[in-house]
């Protein structure tokens, strides 16, 4: 016997919007008093003459603080976004001051990636400018294959 269903196009569009709603609810870091947030590093990945070229957004983080490794293929961008902590006491009426809202994130964020070849590191160079990391990664040469007559 074959089990028939009605199709109620509200209930589904519904079900989506709910969906859409609390998708990834428990997932995210949510903000809340006396926590802090650690931003995602979102990287664009180009090709280009012979090389990778990467631009990484680290908005907030200083040249100093942001440490490169690449290993073959794979490459691994770490950064540490330090919260300059500044209190003011005494303020007017004598009272300090508090933060009523804050969404600036601070922490430490780290980002890995594997390019499909492996990188010549000797030849990588590495840019930061107004908060954007451009890397020029270029691409190892590829062993020549060399073939085996057979005697």
């Amino acid at each position: 016997m074959v089990n028939v269903t009605r199709f109620d196009p509200r209930a589904d569009a519904l079900g989506n919007l709910v969906d859409d709603l609390f998708k990834g609810f428990l997932v995210r870091p949510m903000y809340s008093e006396g926590r802090e947030q650690v931003a995602q590093v979102k990287v664009d990945v180009t090709e280009r003459d012979g090389a990778y070229v990467v631009h990484a957004e680290l908005p907030g983080v200083r040249k100093e603080d942001i440490q490169l490794t690449v290993d073959g293929a794979q490459v691994t961008l770490a950064a540490e976004i330090k919260r300059e902590k500044e209190t003011k006491e005494g303020g007017q009426n004598g009272q300090g001051e508090r933060v009523l809202h804050s969404e600036r994130m601070y922490g430490k964020v780290s980002r890995s990636f594997t390019l499909p070849q492996e990188i010549d590191d000797a030849g990588a160079q590495a840019r930061f400018n107004d908060g954007v990391l451009e890397l020029t990664l270029p691409k190892k040469a590829a062993a020549q294959r060399k073939q085996i007559s057979i005697q």
